[in-house]
């Protein structure tokens, strides 16, 4: 069965190596404000959530969207909208803003699962586009070109002004984000995603309604990208056009691919590769960082098709497949022909 044989090939680490992947992963998240400066910290962990939120759609559903900015950058300004205006903590502001973009999401996806390829990428960049001129012109709400100022970060009477303090307020928001992500891949919900992306008819045949699998995914992913937007706005204390301009839907998607699509782990390690080596550009006072990621982004895409972590979590299986196979052939008793009949 169809559902069987993606199982095999989406479940190849051991789980050993599953654990020490995520252990490691931790004693990351929470040493990296002690590693390099925190606000870019906080950077890298909400553009991974980012990320990894396309990447449901993009990786495990193959699903291209380049309107994902859409949601980031609405959550965005709903966050900060609540954050001034109600006076909430910042953890029901982040949330608020999800759900807006989630809202948002749901007419947008309604009216663009039925198209694929190409065409879903520019329908969903067009109302990507729709929202970035609301944005700009709705003044009075959002600030327009002078975007959204001012931003609290308000957590229950303590004091986050330290970009040191604030990155381990919002870490478990975006923690929370990923193993929302992580279990949806590992759950049947998951497989079915997997399934529309190998073979969308041959799903649509086993009795799956395709379009609602969709919608449901591409809403998930306009949360979680919401939850995402929404602690980058607070933590940089406003949100402006360029969290909903287009560029910003190439940046994430840019991401996948360096670091693997359909792969989790990838989209984490594109993102803090790209914001490390923006920062690092910045830093040294060298303009032209679009020349610098493009280049690098050719060269992954022509010596690492999988991306930088798909190519590894090929390798790996790889061996630990040829390691397997030489088991059991090793374990297999030799078959010898039986002694000829003398008459």
């Amino acid at each position: 069965m169809i559902l069987t044989r993606l199982a095999k090939l989406t479940n190849g680490w051991s789980p050993v190596l599953r654990i020490g992947l995520l252990v490691v992963g931790l004693v990351l998240a929470l040493g990296l404000p002690w590693l390099i400066y925190p606000p870019v910290a906080l950077d890298i962990t909400a553009w991974a959530l980012f990320a990894v939120a396309l990447d449901l759609l993009l990786g495990y559903t193959g699903m291209l969207s380049f309107g994902h900015a859409a949601f980031w950058g609405s959550s965005a300004y709903a966050t900060g909208l609540i954050a001034k205006q109600v006076g909430l903590p910042f953890y029901f502001a982040v949330l608020g803003g999800a759900l807006v973009a989630a809202a948002l999401a749901l007419p947008i996806a309604m009216l663009c699962v039925r198209r694929s390829g190409i065409y879903f990428a520019m329908v969903t960049l067009a109302f990507a586009q729709m929202i970035y001129f609301i944005a700009n012109q709705w003044r009075s709400v959002t600030g327009g070109e002078n975007g959204l100022q001012g931003v609290p970060r308000r957590f229950f009477g303590i004091d986050l002004t330290d970009s040191f303090y604030f990155y381990y307020a919002a870490l478990p928001l975006i923690l929370l984000g990923l193993l929302v992500a992580w279990r949806v891949v590992h759950s049947p919900f998951g497989r079915v995603m997997v399934a529309i992306r190998e073979n969308q008819a041959r799903a649509r045949a086993l009795g799956y309604p395709v379009d609602r699998y969709k919608v449901q995914v591409f809403v998930l992913s306009a949360f979680l990208a919401g939850i995402a937007g929404g602690v980058y706005a607070v933590g940089h204390g406003f949100a402006s056009l360029q969290e909903v301009y287009w560029t910003t839907s190439g940046k994430v998607v840019v991401m996948n691919i360096l670091g693997g699509m359909g792969t989790l782990w990838g989209p984490v390690l594109g993102a803090g590769i790209i914001v490390l080596l923006e920062d690092y550009l910045a830093t040294a006072g060298i303009d032209a960082v679009g020349l610098v990621t493009g280049v690098i982004f050719v060269v992954t895409v022509l010596l690492f098709r999988r991306g930088i972590w798909g190519t590894v979590r090929h390798l790996v299986r790889s061996r630990a497949r040829d390691r397997n196979s030489d088991r059991a052939e090793a374990e297999e008793p030799e078959s010898r022909p039986a002694p000829a009949r003398q008459g």
